[in-house]
Parts: C-alpha cells; structure tokens; sequence
C-alpha cells in the first residue's frame, strides 16, 4: 500500500469513526436515557455516607460481578450463552382487576409482572416500578416482555397518589411508562439522583422526593414509606452508581408491606425484620439470577432465607414472570421458591399478572399457574 492509499484509509477510517462516534452520542441523548444529577441534588448526593470516589457503594463492599468482569464482557457473554426454554410456550395467564372500582378502604396488592406493582394501604395508591412497555430496554428488539404479561396500559390506571421507582434499571424505570402517568402522579419517591430523570422528562421539583438509605416519606397521617438498603447497581446509559438503588417499605397503622428492589441476598434483610417486628407481606427479588450476579439478585433459596430474615408472614416472589435477562429456564425461579418454601413460617402466594390480593382477611392458597401452563392445561 503506497502512502497516498494509506493515507486515504486513514482518513475513511478515521471519519467512519467520527460518524460512529457521532451516531453514539446523539442516540445517548435521547430523552429516555434521562439525565445525570446535578444543582443542588448532586450537593446531597455528595454528602450521602453511600458516596465517595464518585459513585454510589453498597453497605457491604463487593464487586458487581462476583468475576470481576467486566460489563462488555458480560453483555457478549449473554449474546453467545445458550439458553434452555427461556420463555413460556404459549402467553402467560393474567386476570384483568377493574383499579379504579377497588374499595379505596381495601389493602390490596396486584403484581403486574416482573417487579411492578399496584397497592392500595391505609386508602393510598401505590405504584411500584411499573413497565406497561412490551419491552424493558432503549431499543424496542430486546428484552421483549413474555406474550400475555402485560395485561395493562397507562390508561387502566387510577390517579397515583405514590410512584415508587428502585432505581433507574429499564426493566424498573420505563420512560413511556412514566410519561404516560405523568398526569396522575401526585408523588414520586426514589433513590437519590434518580429524580434526574424525572426532572429532565417535566415533572415538577415539588413533585419528586430523593432519598437515601434510612430516610422516610410521610405520605400522609396514614401511611408512611421507609427507604431502605438494597444491595445492587444503578445507570441507564455509559455510567453507572451516579444514581442510588433501593428498597421500600410501606407502613400503616394496619399492616406493612416490604419491596426489596433489586438486590443480593445481604444482612439488611435480619436488620429490617427485627426493626419492624417483621412484615405482613414481603415482595421479594427471585428471579434473573447466575453465579456472577449473586451479590446484586437473590437465587430462590436465598430469597427464601430473606423471608425469614424478615419474618415475613407471606412472600410474593418479585423479579419473575416477564422477562428474560438471565440464563435460566423462564419457570426455574417458580419452581425453585415453591420448593425452598416448604416447611417454612412465612406463606407463599402465587396470583396471576393482575390478580387482586385481598390482605385485609385470609389470604388463599394460589394455584402454581406455571404447571397448568407447562402441562397445556
């Protein structure tokens, strides 16, 4: 190759470059990666125990990858990794609850799939983490949710009087989402630097709550939102810990309901249980889990344990039953919590997507929907 040739491929390459570079950047700074912390938010980030060096850390130091790896590693990994029945055979069972004819005065919990929730506790209601996406990722061809587990859409949705988001993950914070509830919102709580976004998509500052670790939201007289240690990660684009992850618990004069977010199994699940002389009902992270993500999600097991750490009287596995974001078969996390909760004091509860759980009496044995379904039933 003579100089001028090379020097011509040189200059292709260089400018090919620049168009990818380019391409990155602009596509970076669409609206739905939201934004960074900065003003007056960054200043109480900078001042939060769970900071220094610049990111966020979890209680318990450990890497985010037991490996050490790194995350393009791990993103190649998971693009090769052969994976064995990793959704349903057919649609997953969901049954459509009317929200806004709910007795306000019932405490009530629906699942709507992997780790969204709706809750009604002390004539509040509560939306926890919602994705009513088909799918949790910034581009539309992946992480598509399992046919039939998105049974509801912005509109189903009554006026909320708390949105609570655990982090900024897709499948936790979903752009479309938010901004189509953005009118019913009366309240959002999360973790610190989280309200960036939010405040980059037009909601009003009065609006949202940062909190850290510890801190707690008096919603009203009735009902009182703790937020409480989580053990995992945070970041929508090239960054990541700028933002905090959570957990939340919510109190009323009745009963309390615990969220665990996204998180490794950890000692802040015993210190919970004796601070509130256990919970009523706790909604537990129980899916998407391989050896080099067990300090950032629970395996069954574990999960199991947390209940009891807790003293949960009942669990509902959390993290489940809509998308595939790790290796194991689509029903293993089902399965495996059925059987680690055997003998144990806590109940397991196993509603469909949508279906109602009445926790002011009794509450019911469920069928393990995932059988009927395997079996064709």
């Amino acid at each position: 190759m003579n100089r001028r040739t090379f020097l011509k491929a040189l200059t292709a390459a260089a400018l090919l470059g620049g168009c990818a570079a380019g391409g990155t950047w602009a596509f970076l700074r669409q609206m739905k990666f939201g934004a960074l912390p900065a003003g007056e938010a960054l200043q109480r980030i900078l001042a939060s125990p769970h900071y220094a060096d610049g990111t966020f850390h979890n209680m318990v130091p450990r890497a985010i990858l037991s490996d050490d790896s790194s995350f393009i590693l791990a993103l190649l990994r998971s693009l090769v990794a052969k994976r064995v029945n990793p959704v349903p055979p057919e649609p997953v069972p969901s049954q459509y609850t009317p929200l806004r004819a709910l007795e306000r005065t019932q405490d009530t919990v629906l699942w709507l799939g992997h780790s969204s929730f709706f809750i009604q506790l002390g004539g509040r209601r509560i939306l926890i983490d919602p994705v009513f996406s088909p799918y949790a990722a910034p581009v539309s061809f992946s992480t598509q949710a399992f046919a039939g587990a998105t049974p509801y859409s912005v509109h189903d949705m009554p006026d909320i009087d708390c949105l609570l988001i655990s982090h900024d993950h897709w499948d936790h914070l979903d752009y479309p989402t938010v901004m189509g509830l953005k009118p019913k919102i009366r309240n959002i709580l999360c973790g610190l630097g989280v309200g960036a976004h939010f405040r980059r998509w037009g909601f009003p500052n009065s609006l949202i709550h940062e909190a850290d670790w510890g801190d707690t939201l008096p919603l009203d007289a009735a009902v009182r939102i703790h937020v409480t240690t989580a053990s995992h990660y945070s970041g929508r684009s090239l960054t990541r810990n700028k933002t905090l992850w959570a957990g939340f618990l919510l109190e009323s004069a009745s009963r309390n309901i615990f969220f665990s977010g996204d998180s490794g199994y950890g000692p802040h699940f015993a210190e919970l249980g004796k601070r509130f002389g256990g919970v009523d009902l706790a909604l537990l992270d129980c899916g998407q889990y391989n050896e080099r993500w067990r300090h950032i999600h629970m395996t069954p097991e574990e999960t199991a344990q947390a209940a009891e750490d807790l003293g949960a009287r009942h669990l509902l596995p959390a993290h489940v039953g809509k998308f595939a974001l790790a290796y194991h078969p689509w029903d293993e996390p089902f399965k495996r919590i059925a059987a680690a909760s055997q003998g144990k004091a806590f109940h397991l509860i196993t509603p469909v997507i949508g279906e109602a759980v009445n926790m002011t009496g009794r509450i019911p044995d469920f069928p393990y929907w995932w059988e009927q379904l395997n079996t064709g039933c």
